[in-house]
């Protein structure tokens, strides 16, 4: 019965904790929060899945390879948008002295290279927890 109860209210809440984890992610340069926290909540709904049902159907939503690729994706990225910054003439990831354009004070796209980092380092963050709670999973086995 509780296990029923557990995955009833996983089903219902997660797509919600996911959306806010990349709500944060997307709006860390403009409010409270930021990568870092996003990730966390992305990747912490990520668990609750493979906690609530089993680990199979959590490696449904985010499989245990795809997590590590995108792992190494965010970090990538992250390594990349310094490259880019550098290569415009700027310092490693500086922003407006490289020449990323910088949009409208207070809109999404308005912080040049804070949106991309963000974006990539909630990537890292949230398939880093993925990857940690699988191998630790797997390694109980």
């Amino acid at each position: 019965m509780e296990d029923q109860i557990t995955r009833i209210t996983s089903r219902l809440v997660v797509p919600f904790i996911q959306v806010y984890g990349i709500y944060i992610i997307l709006h860390g340069h403009l409010s409270p929060g930021g990568s870092f926290s996003g990730g966390a909540i992305f990747g912490a709904s990520l668990v609750l899945v493979a906690l609530s049902f089993n680990l199979e159907a959590g490696s449904k939503q985010i499989p245990h390879n795809a997590a590590s690729v995108l792992e190494s994706g965010g970090a990538l990225g992250y390594l990349i948008t310094g490259l880019v910054a550098i290569a415009l003439g700027g310092y490693y990831l500086s922003n407006k002295a490289a020449g990323f354009p910088m949009g409208e004070a207070g809109s999404l796209f308005s912080a040049g290279a804070i949106f991309i980092i963000t974006l990539f380092v909630g990537i890292k963050v949230a398939s880093t927890i993925a990857t940690l709670f699988y191998y630790i999973i797997e390694g109980e086995k």
